[in-house]
């Protein structure tokens, strides 16, 4: 897309970074508080009322977010101010194409400064050119948003389901009768008994890696959202070597349950197919079941429930990082249904975790597609 006079101009020029501020003293509301891994949760006021764009001071450089609603951006995030006289969602998407991580000034952690950003050039196209480039991504966005927000009703509606069938027990055909409070048939037993593998990963020192070509999909706390997706936009890589190598006892495979087990404790995805041969770092666990067409969703929305939640937090131990072990996870008690059951219950299941899954692999191509498009449109050759 070429146009004449695509200015570079110092960022510093174009918007003012702002500094985020603690939110710890603040109740919680309807307004999203960002960090640098999203957002951390909702408060009573917002920082900020317009559009705009968040930077990583501290921790994953790359991992920007534009904003058009009131928020709250904590201290190891800046916000900016925008000027109006450009279209905001071009400038994010010209920052997103640009290595933030290159211009890192920290020591033990990855940092940036005003100064910094305030000196980074931005190729800027007249208003028209800005509003097309930025109208031809965000629809990309839009559509990854919306199948983002479908997942999400889909996951509240298999949630439903789970309730009603393994938690009130009302499921087809069940006569009322429970027997040491389980219906006939059902046994209770501890998540250990259903899984192959039950493990974590770990994080490669910088030493590891450097030098060497990173082409292996790392997943870490912030890439697994609160609703079981997986944020492929984030990711970090690392060398196979290292994957094959040092982290080999970490390979993940289809169908793999990630639970977030330090940091954010709680979070609950699978590994779809096209994370198949990633890794993932120590704060993240890995089941791997020895039926997974079985119990696979039963599992997954087990894992998600309020009352398995809140027995898993229960065990935390607080340390540098608070964090729960892999044997709390392993001694987690289960209820068990009947096989019949099990056969029933994946025929109504199933068609919904494929259209999850549907979604999740369309919104993969759309983000290929997106990073295929961003340096072609926001070149002025």
């Amino acid at each position: 897309m070429s146009e004449n006079n695509w200015t570079p101009t110092p960022l510093g020029e174009i918007l003012e970074i702002k500094y985020g501020k603690d939110h710890k003293h603040l109740a919680d509301g309807e307004f999203p508080v960002f960090g640098s891994g999203g957002i951390m949760r909702y408060a009573e006021k917002p920082l900020y009322d317009k559009p705009s764009i968040l930077i990583p001071r501290k921790g994953t450089l790359s991992n920007l977010f534009y904003v058009d609603k009131p928020f709250w951006s904590v201290d190891t995030m800046f916000y900016t101010k925008i000027n109006e006289q450009n279209n905001s969602k071009y400038i994010y998407y010209f920052l997103k194409s640009i290595d933030l991580a290159a211009l890192n000034v920290g020591s033990a952690v990855p940092s940036l400064t005003t100064e910094v950003l305030n000196n980074v050039e931005i190729k800027l196209p007249n208003r028209k050119t800005q509003d097309k480039i930025a109208s031809i991504l965000s629809s990309l966005d839009d559509k990854i948003e919306l199948n983002n927000q479908m997942n999400q009703t889909l996951e509240q509606i298999a949630q439903a389901i789970f309730k009603e069938w393994f938690v009130d027990f009302n499921f087809p055909g069940f006569d009322g009768n429970l027997l040491d409070g389980l219906p006939k048939g059902w046994r209770k037993g501890k998540l250990g008994e259903l899984v192959k593998v039950i493990s974590k990963g770990t994080t490669p020192t910088q030493n590891d890696i450097e030098g060497l070509i990173t082409n292996i999909p790392f997943i870490k706390v912030k890439d697994i959202s609160e609703n079981g997706t997986l944020n492929f936009s984030s990711l970090e890589l690392i060398p196979e070597e290292i994957h094959l190598g040092k982290l080999k006892r970490s390979i993940l495979l289809k169908d793999d349950i990630l639970f977030s087990i330090a940091g954010t404790i709680g979070r609950v995805a699978t590994v779809p197919q096209q994370l198949d041969n990633s890794n993932c770092n120590q704060a993240v666990a890995f089941i791997r079941l020895l039926d997974k067409s079985t119990f696979l969703e039963y599992i997954y929305l087990l894992l998600s429930t309020d009352d398995v939640q809140s027995k898993i937090k229960s065990n935390i131990v607080q340390g540098v990082q608070a964090n729960v072990s892999l044997t709390v996870l392993n001694n987690i008690e289960i209820n068990i249904p009947t096989d019949n059951l099990m056969i029933q219950w994946k025929k109504i299941i199933e068609p919904i975790f494929k259209k999850f899954n549907n979604n999740l692999d369309e919104n993969q191509t759309l983000e290929e597609i997106k990073q295929k498009l961003l340096p072609k449109l926001l070149s002025d050759k």
